[in-house]
């Protein structure tokens, strides 16, 4: 997984830059070690002038391997907006999982269906 940590009117530290790392690490667990997929994070600060409020605001953008799943989270705190949006993206790709999951079971059960239907005496 390729990833790419952007920020806009703050400025990146070795800090955030490892926290954001620790928290990709489920999402990497969940995605696998496929050099396709493209992880872009955006860390921003809304408003200049504000001091108080939801200003800060943390974005996950995935792509690749037959994904394009989008999260984005603004609260008070850019740590916290990074575990909201995190959660977001997780709960995301297990969705999409659990779908994929589905959908192929329902795809053989049908395949054998049709084959039971081609020698009825052999039920």
């Amino acid at each position: 997984m390729n990833i790419n940590i952007k920020t806009t009117q703050i400025t990146s530290t070795p800090a955030i830059s490892e926290y954001v790392n620790k928290r990709l690490e489920k999402i990497g667990k969940i995605i696998g070690d496929d050099p396709s997929v493209q992880c872009d994070i955006e860390l921003a600060r809304t408003t200049s002038h504000h001091n108080k409020g939801d200003i800060f605001k943390a974005e996950i953008h995935i792509v690749g391997a037959g994904k394009n799943l989008y999260a984005s989270a603004e609260k008070e705190d850019l740590y916290t907006a990074i575990d909201v949006v995190q959660g977001d993206i997780v709960r995301e790709l297990t969705a999409h999982k659990e779908k994929h999951i589905s959908l192929v079971r329902r795809g053989g059960a049908h395949v054998k269906s049709i084959m039971k239907g081609l020698w009825p005496w052999k039920n």
